[in-house]
């Protein structure tokens, strides 16, 4: 192949680049550019259900809808990447990952679709004692300890889980946790769940609009929160908090933040405070001609009044669809379409209780209980899966003015 894009990542902005850039050229009938694609494997992991039960079952196939469009699959891990020469480094994984596994891959343009991982700052104990719902494994590791809790004697701290965090990720974890602790102890069992969030509301970035249909679910499913003091330090018996207050917990959950890959730091161009690559209409790395950021990379504009994308499966899979049509329409010389995705919706499980959606960027509430419920069922389910492996199916899903609201 005389051209090359690369994209990092098999994530939601990856695949849906892959997918774009591969419906581009063959719109065009171009079979001279080779879409390769690197990822420790040929997998989606749906990160947005891993608070969920099950979470090894959480990934779904990518290596044959790869194949049906032609997006060559690169098993390894990226270790370099190098701007001014065009080129990555990688590093084979698993039985393969020694010397003699590592290869170059030249590129001609880069799609930089790393993701994010969460954010563990110093805090004592922490990455030694607190489980989390991040990775795949993390969470079969969090559901194997609270399983195992069955065998250990009855007492209050076994009892009780501590979900640090009361964002997104922490409110829903935290909906599961009473009803996954009596599947262990039984149904009479006395459980506490408590969330620690700093700020002084429950949701903080959630804004004040859901927050009382999320403290009423809360509240009816016997889950406590504790406001206005972090966690100070973490141990095999439970937490402090920055006030001092002690709980006893043989369960933490931290749930406290995400933070872009890695990798953006070995791109010259600015970025946020959560190391998110500046980019600009066509995400296209702003200083840098050569590569794109999508997805949790990316701290792009969604529309003219000023709003960003989340670090959110929503925003990834139009962000990639973007990306992947602009990088092949830049390397091909056709028009590249600014990404925009202006409507913005918020689809928060609450557990047994339901869930609760919003709409717009002040989450003005639309849907509780069941009916929003039976939504983020749809979503978890369906919607933010892949496509088939049927080429035209495959392609036609990825046609960037295809918005998906997830």
């Amino acid at each position: 192949m005389s051209k090359r894009i690369l994209v990092i990542g098999a994530g939601f902005a990856g695949m849906w680049s892959a997918l774009a850039a591969a419906r581009l050229l063959d719109q065009v009938g171009r079979t001279d550019v080779e879409i390769a694609l690197v990822a420790p494997a040929p997998e989606l992991h749906v990160r947005p259900r891993l608070y969920e039960q099950n979470p090894n079952g959480m990934k779904a196939p990518l290596q044959e809808i790869f194949k049906a469009v032609g997006v060559r699959f690169v098993q390894g891990v990226v270790e370099r990447i190098d701007v001014e020469g065009r080129q990555v480094h990688v590093q084979g994984v698993g039985a393969d990952a020694n010397v003699a596994s590592r290869q170059t891959l030249d590129y001609d343009r880069l799609v930089l679709a790393a993701g994010s991982r969460l954010f563990r700052p110093q805090i004592p104990g922490l990455d030694a004692h607190a489980f989390n719902v991040d990775q795949i494994a993390d969470a079969a590791q969090l559901e194997a300890h609270i399983a195992a809790l069955a065998q250990r004697p009855a007492s209050a701290a076994r009892n009780t889980v501590v979900v640090a965090g009361g964002g997104f990720t922490g409110i829903e974890t935290a909906a599961e946790m009473p009803a996954r602790l009596r599947e262990v102890f039984g149904d009479s069992a006395d459980v506490r769940v408590i969330v620690v969030e700093r700020n002084s509301d429950i949701g903080p970035d959630l804004g004040a609009g859901p927050r009382p249909v999320i403290t009423q679910a809360l509240r009816e499913l016997g889950v406590t929160w504790k406001l206005g003091s972090g966690v100070a330090a973490v141990d095999a018996e439970g937490v402090t908090l920055e006030s001092g207050e002690r709980i006893d917990a043989a369960t933490v959950v931290w749930t406290a933040g995400a933070r872009a890959s890695a990798l953006t730091a070995q791109i010259p161009a600015e970025r946020d405070s959560f190391g998110r690559l500046h980019v600009d209409s066509h995400l296209r790395v702003k200083g840098v001609d050569t590569v794109y950021a999508t997805g949790d990379v990316a701290y792009a504009a969604v529309d003219d009044a000023g709003n960003f994308a989340m670090m959110s499966c929503q925003h990834a899979m139009n962000l990639g669809r973007s990306a992947g049509h602009n990088v092949a329409a830049d390397l091909l010389g056709q028009a590249q379409i600014p990404y925009s995705q202006p409507k913005y919706v918020t689809c928060l499980d609450l557990g047994p209780w339901g869930a609760v959606y919003t709409e717009g960027w002040d989450r003005q509430v639309k849907l509780v209980g069941a009916e929003a419920k039976a939504l983020k069922t749809k979503i978890n389910t369906e919607w933010i899966y892949p496509p088939s492996a049927n080429r035209a199916e495959a392609l036609a899903s990825a046609d960037p003015l295809r918005i998906v609201v997830a």
